[in-house]
């Protein structure tokens, strides 16, 4: 079994995709406290609640899968896209601190797992990615795929664009992402029965919610889509209906539930939320799609039996040459 060490777990969707795969996460961390609460209860207590900079590296387990779903901000078009301008952007030099400090002790990991927002790739004309690949082929020495995965190919209807970064210290290894699936369920599908009035809209929110925008700022307010836009993490502030997720419940408009999040990232119902409903929010808006992680763990996990297979076959052939 590979053992996996995880930064910036959040509350565990890129690692609940792992486990489900079959790997085994020894350590991880996060600095959000009530991400912290939410993986300790659902996952284990190895989680470590500390800001990754001030984690002695060598505290850090040795681990054959390093994954990461570092901050996005600095990247993101939501955020004020200043890259390594911002010092969260910075946080990539961090783990490629962690993953010298393993080569340096002959610890190298086998594979390394990054994720972030889709425009990661295209941030400052290209300029952002070239720096985090260069880093980790020519001075980290990994092949690098990458590409662009969308949660709704993967069983979950929300559209979410991430990008996906794997590397092999092998460099013999061939990889391939996983193949999209077709989709089954739509929003709809996932709903809750009986959702308490709390999460249904007041007349005068239902006006701003429903509003095409002001001045030079014009969405379609759409609601009750089949395939969700995506979650992000400020949910809780209710953005109009052309940004955020509304559906319509006996004939009342309200927004998603907590619980119906956590079915649109992937979770299963068994995944306990003990935060509030604004951390919740939060928490599902900031995760890894379970589903995404669990179909690139599966093909990570091919292409290293396949490597393994075919160095066994050689070493066979060889030695009976």
């Amino acid at each position: 079994m590979y053992k996996v060490v995880s930064l910036f777990s959040g509350c565990g969707g890129l690692d609940y995709g792992f486990l489900k795969a079959g790997f085994d996460i020894i350590w991880a961390n996060d600095n959000d406290k009530f991400a912290v609460q939410s993986y300790r209860e659902n996952i284990g207590d190895h989680i470590i609640l500390e800001d990754l900079n001030n984690i002695d590296l060598d505290s850090i387990p040795n681990h054959d899968v390093l994954l990461a779903g570092f901050p996005c901000q600095p990247f993101s078009m939501m955020g004020s896209e200043l890259g390594f301008e911002d010092a969260r952007g910075t946080l990539f030099f961090r783990i490629a601190e962690i993953i010298q400090d393993k080569i340096e002790k002959n610890q190298k990991p086998k594979v390394i797992v990054l994720e972030n927002v889709r425009t990661l790739r295209t941030h400052d004309g290209g300029n952002t990615y070239r720096v985090i690949k260069h880093v980790l082929e020519n001075e980290l020495g990994y092949k690098v795929f990458d590409t662009v995965l969308n949660s709704a190919n993967y069983g979950v209807p929300q559209t979410r664009n991430r990008t996906f970064i794997v590397g092999f210290s092998d460099h013999n290894v061939e990889f391939k992402f996983p193949d999209p699936i077709p989709l089954e369920n739509t929003m709809q599908d996932l709903l809750e029965k009986n959702v308490p009035e709390k999460y249904f809209l007041s007349e005068k929110i239902l006006k701003t919610v429903l509003s095409t925008g002001t001045k030079n700022y014009y969405a379609e307010p759409e609601i009750d889509l089949k395939i969700a836009r995506p979650l992000c993490a400020t949910m809780a502030k209710m953005h109009r209906a052309s940004q955020d997720n509304y559906v319509t419940d006996n004939g009342r408009v309200r927004r998603l539930t907590p619980r119906e999040c956590a079915r649109l990232q992937g979770f299963p119902d068994d995944f306990k939320i003990v935060v509030s409903d604004t951390q919740a929010y939060k928490q599902f808006g900031n995760a890894v799609t379970v589903n995404v992680a669990y179909y690139v763990a599966m093909s990570i996990l091919e292409s290293l039996h396949s490597h393994k297979q075919n160095k066994n076959e050689e070493f066979k052939y060889a030695f009976t040459k």
